[in-house]
């Protein structure tokens, strides 16, 4: 299927981009969420008259996850997990608690922001944790997991 991106899309375009896609991505993803409409010739010339606007919201969104990434780099997030004495944890820390410990301390994240490449922590340490909140910014904050009596 030939959709038109709304907005940037990580590995597949930028704001305006006519691509083809599998069916399914685009039926169940891409459009549901706002990121794409079908590229009909109406919906080609609709983008056209919008484009100025578009392109401003977007220069926008990224001035704002620019602005998010400046607060929270170098931050340190610690989260207390039940854990036995050698040190391995009962259960796991995974991207929703580490969402929920910075909305505790007052930065607006959801789960899918918070990157986890080798799955969720399942030893009290510090860990690196990648945070992209944007396609373009991305930012570094630290996670120390300790125990809890």
């Amino acid at each position: 299927m030939e959709i038109i991106l709304m907005d940037k899309v990580t590995n597949l375009g930028g704001l305006g981009d006519v691509v083809k896609v599998k069916d399914g991505y685009a039926r169940n993803f891409l459009i549901p969420q706002g990121m794409a409409k079908r590229a009909t010739k109406a919906n080609i010339a609709a983008f056209e008259e919008r484009k100025a606007e578009l392109e401003k919201q977007s220069a926008e969104k990224l001035a704002a996850a620019q602005a998010r990434a400046e607060k929270l780099a170098g931050l340190t997030v610690q989260i207390a997990q039940k854990a036995g004495v050698d040190g391995r944890l009962f259960g796991s820390v995974t991207n929703a608690d580490i969402a929920a410990a910075l909305n505790g301390q007052g930065f607006d994240v959801v789960k899918a922001e918070v990157r986890l490449p080798d799955g969720p922590f399942k030893t009290i340490g510090e860990y690196a944790v990648t945070l992209s909140l944007h396609s373009d910014v991305e930012c570094e904050i630290s996670v120390a997991v300790v125990g809890e009596n």
